[in-house]
This record gives structure tokens, C-alpha cells and sequence, in this order.
């Protein structure tokens, strides 16, 4: 008897299965290539396999966290979902796919493809605009209530001294910068770059704001806090920076501003998405030693403060 093949018709799935599915594909010949088989044939390369495992490893090792992870939770708590957060909770392969590359991207349809599934990509990930972020009319008026930054589940609320915004000018918020370098803390490095391209007269604000992972714990390693930067550059345009401060250097700096405004601003870092990094990659074109008085160093980083 004459047996018919009749082709399935591919299935459409979802970000997660798709992520699932390849991570188990990537698995499979990672195996096959650093296994005996692949080790006796005679076209093998250990070169070459050593670099396709490192490229099946590099591309899907989010993958995993991809097709389990559960809904979207900031990173600290009561802080808004920015524009980039919003895209992955809708496509959660947003960032595999965006940072694939054409060799990634060909594998991930192709894979698909060989198990019988039609699958969409997601979008490119929005860009952050330079403009100002939304913020509630509550927000903009900075009333008064619970202080944004709030303490995560289980965790030790913050002292008093770090529920304050503070403002500081140029020559302060590098200090802290370059202190946190300097003692490696390992978030922020101030260094020519910052110092070439903040506004020389302008104000900029500081505030302790941990994520989650970053929370201080008095009996562990994390002693700092992670604080939020609300910085002038030098075109005029706010932006946020991360750096580390010791406790004893946030609480000795000065504090003059009335709590409503320091609400009000606190809820502005939050809310804005554009940071330095973002700043100085769209600066970089126009960036000369006669224009910013910044000459980079040679294969020096430049821009250190993300």
C-alpha cells in the first residue's frame, strides 16, 4: 500500500514557545559538536566548531529566562514602565531578535522553520526621544505622600538621610563620580568624557535609588547606594546616570531644595529614558577637542558614567 506524505501546515506560536523551542535546538548540536561523533569525521574543525558552539552559547542564553520568565516586574519598586520595558513584557524575544544580527536571525527563522512553525518577529526596540518624560499631574505638581523610592519586599528600608534628593553643580556630581571609581564600586567613573560634556553652570541632582539586585545590606557586600543622576549636559537636555555613593559622602552633601521639587524631580529621573550613554552616542559625531574640549584617549572608553 501506497503511503501519501501530506505536509503539515506550520503552526503560528508565541515568543516564549518559539524561545523554547530553540534553546532546546541550540542544546542539540551543541552536543553533536563537542561529542565523539563529531570528533572522529573528517571535515571537522575544532576551530571552527569552537566557534559555532561560542555562537549558539552567545545567542541563547537568554532564551531560557525567555520562554519561563513570568510578567514583567520593574526593577524598583513603583517605578514606571519606560517605553523599551514596555516592548519586551509585549514581545519577550524583542531583545534576542533586535541583537541577533543576520547570522543569528537566518539560524533563529531557519530553526523554526525545520520544527514546523511559523513564527513573527518583533519590531526594531524603540528608541528613547530627547524630550521630556510624561509625568501625572501629581507628579508634576510634586504633591507631597509617600516618598517614590520605595523599600522592595523583605528588604531593609533605607535610612532617612537617603529619602532626599540633593542638587549639586558640576564640579560636585563629578566628585562623586570619580570617588566611586576611585574606590571601585563599581557603578560609575566620572573621568574627562563626563566633566568635557555636562553643562559648565548647570545644576544636577542625585538620589538614592536602588534596583532590587543592588539593594544595600548592612551585614553584606553591597554598602553603597546605587543612586539615580539627573544630569545637565552640555546641550541643554536632561539625561540619567547611575553612580555608587557611600552612605557618610550622600549624607554630608548639602540639601536646600523644598520637597515638593525634590518629588517632582525624583519622579523626572525615573521617568526619563535617555542616559548618558544614549546622550553621548548621538553627540559622537559632532564631538571634537574644539567643540567639547574633550580629546578621548587612545582605545579609551568613551563614555564611562552609564
Amino acid at each position: 500500500m501506497r503511503r501519501h506524505h501530506v505536509q503539515r501546515a506550520a503552526t503560528e506560536i508565541a515568543d516564549r514557545r518559539a524561545a523554547a523551542i530553540l534553546a532546546a535546538r541550540a542544546l542539540v548540536e551543541i552536543r553533536y559538536l563537542a561529542g565523539p561523533v563529531r570528533r572522529v569525521e573528517r571535515d571537522a574543525s575544532p576551530g571552527d566548531d569552537l566557534d559555532r558552539i561560542w555562537f549558539l552559547a552567545d545567542l541563547c542564553h537568554n532564551l531560557p529566562e525567555v520562554a519561563q520568565s513570568p510578567a514583567w516586574q520593574p526593577s524598583r519598586k513603583n517605578a514606571p514602565m519606560n517605553s523599551r520595558d514596555r516592548a519586551m513584557a509585549e514581545r519577550p524575544m524583542s531583545w534576542v531578535w533586535n541583537t541577533a544580527g543576520p547570522q543569528g536571525r537566518a539560524w533563529i527563522l531557519d530553526q523554526l522553520c525545520q520544527a514546523g512553525h511559523d513564527w513573527t518577529p518583533p519590531p526594531p526596540l524603540p528608541t528613547a526621544q530627547a524630550r521630556p518624560p510624561y509625568l501625572t499631574m501629581r507628579q508634576r505638581a510634586g504633591l507631597p505622600g509617600r516618598w517614590p523610592v520605595q523599600t522592595p519586599d523583605g528588604r531593609i528600608p533605607l535610612p532617612r538621610q537617603a529619602r532626599v534628593l540633593k542638587g549639586l553643580d558640576t564640579n560636585g556630581i563629578c566628585a562623586l563620580y570619580e570617588e566611586a571609581g576611585r574606590l571601585r564600586l563599581g557603578l560609575g567613573k566620572g573621568g574627562p568624557w563626563l566633566r568635557a560634556h555636562l553643562a559648565p553652570d548647570g545644576t544636577h541632582f542625585v538620589v538614592p535609588d536602588p534596583a532590587d539586585y543592588y539593594w544595600p545590606d548592612p551585614n553584606g557586600k553591597i554598602r553603597w547606594w546605587q543612586c539615580t543622576a539627573l544630569l545637565r549636559m552640555s546641550d541643554g537636555e536632561q539625561v540619567t546616570g547611575m553612580v555608587a555613593v557611600l552612605p557618610e559622602t550622600f549624607t554630608a552633601l548639602p540639601s536646600a531644595l523644598a520637597r515638593r521639587r525634590q518629588h517632582r524631580l525624583v519622579h523626572l529621573a525615573r521617568a526619563t529614558e535617555r542616559d548618558t550613554y544614549l546622550w553621548g552616542r548621538d553627540h559622537k559625531a559632532d564631538c571634537s577637542p574644539q567643540r567639547c574640549g574633550y580629546i578621548p584617549e587612545p582605545n579609551g572608553p568613551e563614555a564611562v558614567t552609564r
